[in-house]
This record gives C-alpha cells, sequence and structure tokens, in this order.
C-alpha cells in the first residue's frame, strides 16, 4: 500500500513538501511532552534517508519500520518488557491470568469434541510467560488431555524475545534445533515434554486443528490514519519538519491514496485509523477455523468502531511523543473490533469484545483467587491482591482490555464437521468467559 501512495505522491521537493499542510499536531497526535532537543537515533537517520529518496511516509509504514525494521526495529534485538522495560502484561502480573486461559482453551477442546490433535498458536508470545502459565494448567489437568496430540507454535519475529521464550518454555537438557533460513526456524520439547516450535509467519504454522492466542499483539500492527477533510478523506503521512532538518512532522496527503478503500461509507467519525495487516491476519484464522476446526481468542486494548486518534508511545512505562527517538519507544494503536468482525463474516462465527474484568470473572478468578489466598503466606497475598487489582479495577486494565473470539458456525449451532474415531460429539454449551459459568 504504501508503494502505492508514495506514486500518488511522487518524490517531494522541499517546496511541494511546504504547500502540504501540518496536520494540528498538538491537538490531534501529541503523546507525551516533546523533548527540548531532539534526540538523532539510528531509527530517525534512516527514516529521513528515506524519506528525503521517496517523499513522506505513511503512518503504517512509519509504524512497520520503527517496530521490525530487520537491522533497527524496536521489537528486534531487545527485551522491553516488565518493570525495566517500557510497558508491562496482563501475564507479568499475575499467573491467575495464564491459569485461565488455558482452562478456556481445554473448555473449548472439550465443546467441540476433544479431537485428536491439539495446536496450541500464540501471535507474539512476549516472554513466554503466558505460553508457560497455559502449559502448566495442561499438566495438571493431564488426565483429561492424556489421549491428545499436544504441540506448541509461537509466531515470533523478534530474534532476542525468541530466546527469552526458549529459556522460559524448554528444557534445557534437550538441544534446541536452530535453522535461521527455515520457516521453522527454532524446535525444542517444553519442560513437559511437549514439541514446541517457532516461526515468523502465521503462513508457516502448520494447518490442523489449532487454538490460537493473540494477547497484546494486534495493537502494534500498522495502521492507517485517515482525517475528514472539505475535499473527503485524506491520509495521514509522515515528513521531515522544513524548520527542523532532523525532526519529523505529521502531514495530509494531498490527494486520494490506495488505502482509503478500507473506510465505511457511511463512516461518521472525523478521524479513523484502519489496519489491513489485522484484516489479513484475521481472514487467515477464521479460513483455518472454518476448514479443520479450533478457535482463536484476542485479548487486546480496543474499542467497537468508535474511538479516532489511538496512537500513541510507550517508553519506560510513560507516555511517548511518538515521532520522537524512533526506535528506543514502544508505538500501539487501539484495535478496532468492528472491523475484526467485518473481517470474519460469513467464514466463523465472533463473540465480544467483552471487557477483561467481565471476561475474567466469568473465567472464575475470583475462586481461583480464594484458592491461592489460603495456601500463601502474608507477602504473596499482597502480590496476589496487588496483581488482582491491575487486571480488574475498571481504572487500570479491568475495562481498557476486552476479549474476543472466534468460533466455527457449528461451535455455537451445534453443526459438527465429519467426526474421526478419535473424536467424540461436540456439545453446544456456552462458550467460556463470554457468559457467566455455573460453578459446582
Amino acid at each position: 500500500m504504501s508503494v502505492l501512495a508514495r506514486g500518488c505522491l511522487g518524490p517531494l521537493c522541499a517546496a511541494a513538501r511546504a504547500v502540504i499542510p501540518c496536520l494540528w499536531r498538538g491537538k490531534y497526535f501529541s503523546s507525551g511532552r516533546e523533548p527540548a532537543e531532539t534526540q538523532v537515533t539510528p531509527m530517525l537517520r534512516h527514516l529521513i534517508y528515506k524519506i528525503k529518496a521517496t517523499g513522506p511516509i505513511t503512518v503504517a509504514e512509519y509504524m512497520k519500520e520503527v517496530l521490525t525494521n530487520p537491522a533497527k526495529g524496536y521489537y528486534v534485538y531487545r527485551d522491553m518488557l516488565g518493570d525495566k522495560g517500557d510497558f508491562i502484561t496482563s501475564p507479568e502480573i499475575s499467573q491467575i491470568f495464564g491459569e485461565l486461559l488455558g482452562i478456556w482453551f481445554i473448555s473449548e477442546w472439550m465443546a467441540t469434541g476433544k479431537n485428536a490433535a491439539f495446536q496450541l498458536v500464540e501471535l507474539g508470545p512476549g516472554r513466554g510467560t503466558l505460553a508457560g502459565d497455559i502449559l502448566r494448567v495442561f499438566s495438571q489437568l493431564g488426565s483429561v488431555l492424556k489421549n491428545c496430540d499436544i504441540s506448541i507454535h509461537l509466531v515470533e519475529v523478534s530474534r532476542k524475545l525468541s530466546e527469552i521464550q526458549a529459556l522460559t518454555l524448554t528444557e534445557e537438557k534437550i538441544p534446541l534445533e536452530r535453522n535461521a533460513g527455515s520457516p521453522v526456524y527454532m524446535k525444542g520439547v517444553t519442560k513437559s515434554g511437549i514439541p514446541i516450535s517457532w516461526y515468523r509467519d502465521l503462513h508457516d504454522v502448520p494447518k490442523g486443528h489449532s487454538f490460537y492466542l493473540a494477547h497484546e499483539f494486534f495493537d502494534v500492527l500498522p495502521v492507517h490514519k485517515f482525517q475528514k477533510t472539505p475535499q473527503g478523506w485524506r491520509e495521514v503521512f509522515i515528513d521531515i519538519d522544513p524548520q527542523v532538518s532532523d525532526k519529523l512532522r505529521f502531514v495530509l496527503a494531498p490527494c486520494v491514496t490506495p488505502a482509503e478503500v478500507f473506510i465505511q461509507r457511511d463512516e461518521m467519525r472525523d478521524h479513523v485509523e484502519v489496519c489491513p495487516e489485522a484484516g489479513i491476519i484475521i481472514q487467515e484464522l477464521s479460513q483455518r477455523i472454518a476448514l479443520t476446526g479450533g478457535a482463536a481468542l484476542i485479548a487486546d486494548y480496543g474499542h467497537d468502531g468508535t474511538k479516532t486518534d489511538t496512537f500513541r508511545g510507550f517508553c519506560g512505562h510513560k507516555l511517548h511523543d511518538v515521532l520522537t527517538a524512533p526506535g528506543t519507544a514502544d508505538l500501539t494503536a487501539d484495535v478496532d473490533f468492528s472491523y475484526l468482525r467485518r473481517m470474519s463474516e460469513g467464514q466463523v462465527a465472533s463473540l465480544g469484545p467483552i471487557k477483561q474484568q467481565m471476561f475474567l470473572k466469568n473465567m472464575g478468578i475470583d475462586v481461583r483467587l480464594k484458592v491461592l489466598l489460603d495456601k500463601s503466606d502474608e507477602p504473596a497475598r499482597q502480590q496476589l491482591l496487588q496483581g488482582y487489582d491491575m487486571l480488574m479495577n475498571p481504572k487500570k486494565m479491568g475495562e481498557r482490555f476486552n476479549f474476543f473470539a472466534l468460533l466455527p458456525h457449528q461451535r455455537l449451532h451445534g453443526r459438527s464437521h465429519p467426526m474421526n474415531a478419535c473424536q467424540s460429539k461436540p456439545s453446544v454449551s456456552p462458550v467460556a468467559g463470554f457468559g457467566e459459568l455455573a460453578w459446582r
């Protein structure tokens, strides 16, 4: 898309750039205070050379370069998670989060007929903490899964994080197989003896009865930003500030750009963000689930088609201006779940979005917390209670995060794929988390 957009703009000379109006940066796009002096990072130099050569770039191209550039990308060579990083995620806060998600996947596996194969595929696994908590639940419920062929498949572009995941999840006594040029660039065995593989792209993950997990994955995919003007929708681009040669600014495209096709005709907002890459991944997940069964669970910051400008940066757990010192901060934009729903229609059913507070309550977080509190000493009790508050408090993560699921149509309507000899008949039962469970 960005190549076509540049074709519209063409290589812009300094005079032409000055004609393109600057887009109310302070009002719409600044995320945190700008420093008095510009920090010229290697990524900023790279972007300035790129813009000088080809003209202004889309916000989507900017995000892709800053986050995943193979040489200088923010995600490629650093560990940005935890207290010493730039942000912290739910699995790092409390083990209960991952345990309840493990229960969700087993619940759906049982509800869809206990297939003989169980592929757990996680997109963007972070440090591997969430997968580790889920695998612990699988081990504790080994009697339920004893006749099931389980395998773990992690989709990860970051070399640094994949090494951390391997340390977290695999058995040290069994060496990892590594092949940088292969679609499966790393293989091993988990501490509980389950095969585990790493991929750079979802397309490379084997197709089969799979359960997909995407926790804080979609919010870092590149978005195109659009502003409504008297001339119609105009895409937001990033250009060099003509007043300061080592500083970037937002500008509006002077004409229609190809990504505008993703805007709904009846769109009422005056500013929208669209993520074509998210649509492609959702369609891939939907096709796989419709063909071979399984389910997908997505948890992320987001909204149901109501928000406007959500593009922001985080550095050291604080908001960070998105155009300042690129490559040193995380960039994110809220997920538009209404767009994900549209991209899945006709292939699978969808549930949600539902607030994290409600989802975890429906999954029995209060019951699990009580069990752990009864077994813990005072320091551990305080840690559990603080983690619970962070996950459930509406002013913290409780209402900022949402859960969204993709399921086969027959899961909700009782029709089934032809079953193999090892598969039992699926039951039409409520989907855990999206309705209150009856605890016995």
